[in-house]
């Protein structure tokens, strides 16, 4: 049996442009080349930029950093095995490692034919309602997500067709463009057909560089920067995600996750092990399977309980935040200058707020209180149709997501090789990217698509300095 499901896009509006004969450019700020600070920016431009640890670490810190770099790019392996630190893969599973979705601490990329594996583009699954903490509730029999591989003598829940369909559209000096539009086809469901009123979300692995920075940000700061109500009438609103914080056991702030769904690298790292390789901590001590799975697979051997201590757990989630950040690229070049006060008239900054400062948190000594440039409010905002995925998590509404910071995304094809962008790589490029923006964002779009060609150059000249 198969599934379709199509994701829309709404018909595009087209504007008028103007050109402005002596455009200004905007000023070269004091250390904004310093993407993370002075202790955690990188200007290694090659190949290794999102892996380069940040300076100032503790001897205890370093090791860490070394330790946990070996766990996150090693592969998982069936239980039981001769080498014990690593097996405990699945029994359901989407990934064999972290840096098979996080190749080289980078970004993943959306399969490129239908009949392409996944790719770590991932499928989170729910139905309405939430639980008891107002998390999504998992198809009772799929779960939170569906698991695309299997170990030996254990079925897959199913596989996923990702097909494109282009849509096209024109800038107001008549240049066109065309953007892509996926559809999914979800097929060989090797457990029964989804629960009624199934809501779906693609998912493709980010970048990971600063998430250390990220957390450390004193929540009051973020929370200023909410305007639920749109009090200023600038059409751009955020508002903050509270989830549910597993290891103290109350709500936090969400900061990380395309729907800010997550409070602590810790618990997203874990939550990515448990989830996506099956590997089970003392945080989510149990397989990826769901009761009724669990009936059909009495007796499966384990990589211990967990099969990720604490202290390995501990090694990977330091060596995470310890990530440098890339600096910025001809960050006083005039182009780029002159994108830099396009992107800030457009209020594209109104979410990707430029800077923002750690504060005094946090184990790592080495990233408090340093002035950052993340290009993020980590607050959601509602994208408008065109990206809705129509499932709510926790607060975010199906409409709304977190805006994600835009540090290193010039130097993904370098690290990567591609430039497939957005929460599920539908973005060929940058361009591409800024013209599926819609609700809050909808009126800097139109402002983009109003720019001369000249103009939209320095603005992902721009983008692509950071």
């Amino acid at each position: 049996m198969r599934i379709t499901f199509y994701l829309f896009v709404l018909p595009l509006v087209f504007l008028s442009c103007q050109q402005d004969e002596n455009p200004p450019i905007a000023n070269a700020e004091t250390g904004e080349q310093y993407a993370g600070g002075p202790n955690a920016t990188t200007f290694d431009f090659g190949e290794n930029a999102f892996g380069v640890q940040a300076k100032g670490l503790t001897a205890e810190e370093e090791g860490f950093f070394v330790t946990g770099n070996s766990f996150f790019r090693a592969n998982w392996v069936t239980a039981p095995a001769s080498v014990l630190s690593l097996d405990g893969l699945g029994p359901i599973f989407n990934a064999i490692s972290c840096g098979s979705c996080h190749f080289k601490d980078g970004r993943a990329m959306p399969p490129g034919s239908p009949d392409e594996s996944l790719n770590c583009l991932l499928f989170r699954l729910s139905i309405p309602g939430m639980g008891a903490h107002g998390e999504p509730l998992g198809d009772p029999v799929y779960g939170a997500q569906l698991q695309d591989k299997a170990i030996l003598n254990v079925k897959n829940e199913g596989r996923v067709h990702v097909t494109y369909q282009e849509t096209g559209g024109q800038y107001a000096d008549g240049m066109s463009y065309s953007l892509r539009k996926p559809v999914y086809e979800f097929y060989d469901l090797n457990y029964g057909d989804f629960a009624p009123g199934l809501m779906f979300s693609p998912r493709i692995a980010p970048q990971v560089p600063g998430l250390g920075l990220l957390e450390i940000v004193p929540e009051s700061d973020i929370l200023s920067f909410a305007d639920e109500n749109d009090a200023d009438k600038d059409g751009i609103s955020g508002r903050p995600n509270y989830v549910w914080d597993f290891e103290n056991q109350q709500i936090a702030l969400g900061r990380f996750g395309w729907k800010a769904n997550q409070p602590s690298v810790t618990q997203q790292t874990a939550g990515a092990f448990n989830g996506d390789i099956g590997i089970t901590t003392n945080l989510f001590p149990d397989d990826h399977l769901t009761p009724a799975q669990q009936q059909l697979y009495l007796g499966i051997p384990n990589g211990g309980s967990p099969e990720l201590p604490d202290a390995t757990l501990r090694k990977v989630v330091s060596y995470m935040k310890s990530l440098s950040v890339p600096a910025r690229r001809n960050h006083d070049d005039a182009t780029v200058l002159r994108g830099k006060y396009l992107f800030g008239e457009l209020n594209c900054s109104g979410c990707h707020r430029p800077a923002m400062n750690t504060g005094t948190g946090g184990e790592i000594s080495a990233l408090r209180n340093q002035k950052i440039w993340p290009y993020t409010d980590l607050l959601l905002h509602d994208m408008g149709t065109e990206l809705a995925d129509n499932r709510p998590d926790y607060l975010a509404s199906g409409s709304q997501w977190r805006t994600p910071p835009l540090w290193g995304i010039g130097l993904i094809p370098t690290v990567n090789g591609h430039t497939f962008l957005l929460h599920d790589g539908r973005a060929r490029t940058v361009e591409e990217a800024i013209l599926w923006h819609g609700g809050e964002a909808e009126k800097a779009r139109e402002g983009f698509k109003k720019l001369s060609k000249e103009d939209r150059e320095a603005i992902l000249e721009f983008l692509n300095s950071l």
